[in-house]
């Protein structure tokens, strides 16, 4: 299996490094503030698919499974996970039960800006 030592070091490495550690940052506002548990399974959920993107190109198993074009798909993935973020940071910085909350949604906001910037 082929690695692309280049991509880590590239602008859409570094854009899908910087959403999956803001969404992981998020998952742990999230869980330490203990808000609910639609909150954390989705910043979980964008960890997880941001992740296995990352390594997909990485490992280079985009040219590999051709079958699906991985670009649109990718683009796919961002922009509904930015409208469901939006939702969900929404919710966390009205409602704002405690501290930890309000900062997992300002985070949510912080990533939505990361989702498209790799397009650009």
């Amino acid at each position: 299996m082929a690695l692309d030592s280049g991509f880590a070091s590239s602008a859409r490495g570094a854009v899908k490094i910087a959403r999956t550690v803001v969404a992981f940052v998020t998952f742990l506002c999230f869980v330490a503030s203990r808000a609910h548990e639609a909150y954390s399974a989705l910043a979980a959920m964008e960890v997880t698919v941001t992740a296995l993107f990352f390594v997909l190109y990485l490992l280079q198993l985009d040219k590999r499974l051709s079958w699906l074009c991985w670009p649109l798909a990718d683009l796919f993935n961002s922009v509904i996970a930015a409208l469901f973020l939006l939702v969900v940071c929404m919710f966390a910085v009205t409602i704002k039960t405690n501290k930890g909350t309000l900062t997992g949604g300002v985070s949510r906001n912080i990533m939505n800006e990361f989702q498209f910037l790799k397009y650009m």
